[in-house]
């Protein structure tokens, strides 16, 4: 589990002086991890020191909270952005962000506060009066279960339209071509499926990747949490009969061609466990992957006692 550290929860009288030029240079080391779709505690650490070295930098600070509501460390997430909704002018997203972390441990008022603050700047502003709405039915109801009580909130921020984010007209259009209508349905559509709808080119993928790379998100995210659950559960079916070394070999081991290898990273598929979770359908949607391709995969994996998942 990554942690959030002491010094990112409140200041102290051992605190380095303040250096700008080497919280951004930190701040971008991190950046370029996000980037590349890592989320990991070396991040999180580079991102603790920059803000450590400039507490005044707002996208430092922002970025922070953001990660560190992302890996669960809802009471420094909230801390941060409470320092930046002190300051002015204050972001929308500062308060969009701090109204649902305020939703998840159950203060509604304050989060009301968050969004008439957001609204009376920006009375039309879409996703602050959905989340307003909420909150307002949420001061009048109960939610027993705690898991209930943090789907909520989160699920709003799924439902985020695309046409929110700043897109080019052509990525807009393929988008609409696949009817992808939210942020949730990017998280759970794979880039093996994008780059092979006829209307999404790779400068649209690339496009979409950026976007959700600046929001800690990567295209196909929520399908692969659900993918490492059902590689969970092949670990536990197969353990009495086949090894998990066997399971965790990379498929360049396998003794397949090329052309097998290559289009199966366009699912980010690296081990044996990693394909012996997809079904055929899967694989099929993968651009240039034919029937004997198909069929030389299918039987390396019966030689380790092994075949694809079944729908």
């Amino acid at each position: 589990m990554i942690m959030a550290t002491t010094k990112t929860r409140g200041a102290s009288e051992s605190a380095p002086a303040r250096d700008s030029a080497g919280a951004k240079v930190l701040y971008e080391q991190a950046m370029k991890s996000a980037a590349s779709g890592s989320l990991n505690q070396a991040l999180l650490d580079k991102l603790e020191k920059a803000h450590a070295l400039d507490p005044h930098q707002d996208e430092i600070t922002f970025k922070l909270a953001w990660y560190l509501d992302l890996v669960g460390e809802d009471e420094a997430a909230v801390e941060l952005y409470e320092s930046l909704a002190r300051r002015r002018p204050v972001r929308e997203g500062v308060l969009l962000n701090l109204s649902v972390l305020y939703q998840d441990l159950g203060r509604y008022d304050d989060a009301e506060e968050c969004l008439y603050r957001l609204l009376s700047a920006k009375p039309r502003h879409v996703q602050g009066r959905m989340y307003y709405r909420h909150v307002e039915g949420s001061l009048d109801m109960e939610v027993e279960d705690e898991t209930e009580k943090r789907t909520l909130p989160r699920n709003l921020l799924l439902e985020t339209p695309v046409t929110d984010f700043e897109l080019s007209v052509r990525a807009r259009k393929g988008l609409q071509s696949m009817n992808l209508q939210t942020l949730g349905d990017l998280l759970r559509t794979t880039e093996a499926q994008m780059r092979n709808h006829k209307n999404i080119g790779e400068t649209t993928v690339e496009e979409i990747k950026q976007i959700l790379a600046k929001k800690g998100l990567r295209i196909g995210q929520a399908a692969e949490a659900s993918l490492q659950a059902q590689r969970r559960e092949l670990l536990k079916m197969v353990a009495a009969n086949v090894s998990e070394s066997v399971l965790n070999k990379p498929i360049g081991e396998l003794g397949l061609p090329g052309r097998c290898i290559n289009p199966l990273s366009q699912l980010n598929i690296s081990t044996v466990a990693d394909l012996a979770v997809r079904t055929e359908a899967e694989l099929g949607e993968i651009k240039n992957f034919g029937d004997a391709t198909l069929e030389e995969i299918k039987k390396k994996l019966l030689g380790l006692g092994i075949t694809l998942r079944k729908v």
